[in-house]
């Protein structure tokens, strides 16, 4: 692989960890990464530099890492290192573009058992319900 390629598959998985950080809340801190990262991973630790290489698009983690990143991102190892994997769904009502986050939620749901999808549904709907009423 040439070097403008790699640069532009860095540049690329930085832009995807960015967007993965955004959908759960937390800022692109190289420090913050940095700690959150090595409480979850049990090998040598990484550094606030080490970090900032990834928000940057200067380097890409190794698949030991990518996975530790992923599972604390709630997303695909996958989709965090290549990119979306499956075509962008929108949800029809608002027009909103599902992230990262969401369809990896979907595909949890669908693996559960049809009784367990109810209950999920009955309490998403309670929620909504709520969130209505306290936004009258």
């Amino acid at each position: 692989m040439s070097k403008a390629s790699q640069q532009i598959e860095a540049q690329a998985f930085a832009e995807r960890l960015r967007a993965a950080l955004k959908g759960v809340g937390i800022r692109p801190s190289p420090t913050l990464v940095a700690n959150e990262f090595n409480l979850r991973y049990w090998g040598k630790s990484i550094t606030s530099h080490t970090a900032r290489t990834w928000l940057l698009g200067k380097s890409i983690p190794m698949q030991d890492k990518l996975r530790v990143l992923a599972d604390w991102l709630h997303v695909s190892a996958d989709e965090l290192r290549y990119g979306t994997l499956v075509p962008a769904f929108k949800v029809q009502e608002t027009g909103t573009e599902l992230n990262m986050q969401d369809r990896d939620m979907l595909a949890h749901y669908l693996s559960l058992p049809v009784a367990e999808r109810k209950t999920v549904c009955d309490v998403v709907a309670a929620l909504a319900v709520a969130v209505a009423a306290k936004n009258r």
